[in-house]
């Protein structure tokens, strides 16, 4: 169980508060994904979750731990049980797939094993196993950059699996992605949601794949928790009070 508890974020400067006092409580097994136009503090409550962003106050609560006492380096260890899927795949363009992927473990490992790029038969096959899950297994040498925009997200999610999860987050993963691209990132991300028994929490601009896809649907606007329901509950005067 996830607890957002009165969590408000305001950024330096700013006149208002990028998220105002948010309350919700998130379970294993829901496939949340969260609504908002750009600015209404989707991202921020992504990224304050796993505290990439640092809530003004509040409480973030995962089973009995309160996430916003934790040092940095406590939360480090914390992190490697949260995995984040990004817009802009964040992949190193010259390495190849499989060495992508493995830096999936690199928060399990000593330091030197990351830097001299040493990998034991097991993380190697836990590697090839997360690129079959992807359906990447016949690119595993090619480089990142070489690949298209659909196939860099199935990198980043092969990547996120090495971590063995139990919270996914995607920070407007398929943004960059035409509509077909984006429907099979999501299928991936719901079979593995559902093959693992993850929390998953992800922005995402399109209704129609949110409703699709989703178990739950929470909404923000200018920084205000306005909706949390299911999806078939998102209708037309929903929609509008939305995005208005």
């Amino acid at each position: 169980m996830l607890t957002i508890k009165d969590l408000i974020v305001r950024y330096p400067k700013a006149k208002e508060n990028a998220l105002n006092k948010v309350n919700v409580t998130m379970n294993k097994g829901e496939f949340i994904c969260v609504l908002g136009k750009s600015g209404a503090g989707k991202s921020t409550f992504i990224r304050t979750i796993n505290r990439l962003q640092v809530p003004s106050s509040g409480k973030i609560i995962w089973d009995d731990l309160d996430l916003t006492s934790l040092s940095e380096t406590k939360m480090r260890k914390v992190r490697s049980d949260m995995v984040m899927i990004f817009q802009h795949f964040n992949l190193i363009p010259r390495m190849t797939v499989f060495q992508n992927t493995l830096t999936g473990s690199f928060g399990q490992r000593p330091p030197y094993k990351n830097m001299l790029g040493i990998f034991s038969e097991e993380e190697r096959t836990r590697g090839i196993e997360a690129l079959k899950e992807v359906g990447l297994e016949n690119h595993m040498d090619k480089r990142v950059e070489l690949l298209s925009g659909g196939q860099k997200q199935r990198v980043g999610i092969a990547r996120a699996l090495l971590q063995d999860p139990q919270i996914l987050l995607g920070d407007e993963p398929v943004a960059s992605l035409d509509p077909t691209t984006s429907r099979t990132i999501f299928e991936i991300l719901k079979r593995i949601h559902e093959e693992r028994q993850l929390l998953s929490i992800v922005n995402i601009h399109d209704v129609h794949l949110a409703k699709e896809f989703a178990t739950r649907i929470i909404a923000f606007r200018e920084g205000e928790l306005m909706f949390d329901g299911k999806p078939d509950e998102v209708n037309d005067k929903i929609f509008a009070e939305i995005y208005q």
